[in-house]
């Protein structure tokens, strides 16, 4: 009977100790199949009115969506994180929902697909020209869709809302800049969601949030290496836009605030929307009330832009 006792004693601290152990872990899958990526992915959103190549490589590829009615309609240009590496899983199939609400609300989108680390031609600089000449499709695109060009934004998640401010330092760059562009379209706004405006400062940071070191492999050297890369692709470097300055914080407040207070400090236009709960992905579900309040944030950014 003691023995049987014991047995069962040792059968509960055995089982207490999985689910002590095994428990966070459990959790964390489950927060991330019904909050992460792949509910993301499984989202419903509405079939593109057009599908389009702007480059030769697989991964250059977007989604056209338009608003009903007849426009022409302020348009935007939607950037998918994924820490610049395709090891990540980082698409635009991700993000997708969020720029089909947008044309719930009268905003034209156009989701953007491009290529990453571990792709042929992702990194430098490739990651950052495949994300400046999807912007810069937009001059054909209003000819045969009704797209109004004097009311661009870009919007980027994650690593994608450093491609979103930077676009709007596209302008500046000077052509011997590996990232230059002849006329690049400059957005009327910028919206940055839960993600950096600066490499050179999340070096470090990178391989806490990412698994691994990102920046230096997508720049191709350290910020004392090749320090005009880091400056050229960097917003932080380059304030004031010149343009208003959207930016939702949902998990890496810490990351962003240096970066908010920089923005005010120049003067640009800016307004911050915080999520009540710190989430990375929950902020571009548009099912969610943290999503909701980013497509929120995105439209009155629009709404703001005079035609």
């Amino acid at each position: 009977m003691k023995r049987r006792r014991w047995l069962v004693v040792a059968g509960v601290v055995v089982a207490g100790a999985v689910l002590w152990f095994a428990g966070p872990i459990a959790y964390m899958l489950w927060m991330v199949y019904w909050h992460g990526p792949p509910a993301l992915e499984r989202l419903p959103v509405s079939k593109p009115v057009a599908t389009l190549h702007y480059g030769p490589a697989p991964q250059q590829v977007e989604e056209l969506r338009l608003p009903t009615g007849a426009g022409p309609f302020p348009v935007a240009v939607v950037v998918h994180g994924g820490c610049w590496d395709a090891s990540i899983g980082g698409t635009a199939r991700g993000i997708a929902a969020l720029a089909d609400a947008l044309t719930h609300h009268g905003v034209a989108s156009l989701n953007v697909e491009y290529r990453q680390l571990g792709q042929p031609g992702g990194g430098w600089p490739g990651t950052f020209r495949d994300a400046g000449a999807a912007i810069d499709t937009l001059r054909p695109l209003a000819t045969r869709y009704p797209l109004d060009l004097s009311r661009v934004i870009v919007v980027g998640h994650s690593a994608g809302a450093l491609l979103a401010t930077w676009s709007a330092v596209r302008p500046r760059l000077a052509p011997t800049s590996d990232i230059y562009a002849r006329a690049p379209i400059k957005p009327a706004a910028v919206v940055a969601i839960d993600g950096p405006s600066s490499l050179a400062e999340f070096i470090g940071k990178d391989k806490e949030i990412c698994d691994k070191p990102v920046i230096v492999p997508l720049m191709g050297g350290t910020p004392a290496q090749v320090p005009q890369r880091y400056r050229d692709a960097s917003a932080q470097d380059h304030l004031p836009l010149g343009v208003p300055q959207a930016i939702a914080v949902g998990a890496f407040g810490d990351l962003m605030t240096p970066y908010i207070a920089r923005v005010r400090g120049a003067g640009d236009p800016l307004h911050v929307y915080r999520t009540k709960r710190p989430s990375h992905f929950r902020i571009i579900n548009p099912t969610e009330a943290e999503g909701a309040g980013t497509v929120a944030l995105i439209v009155r950014t629009a709404a703001a832009m005079k035609r």
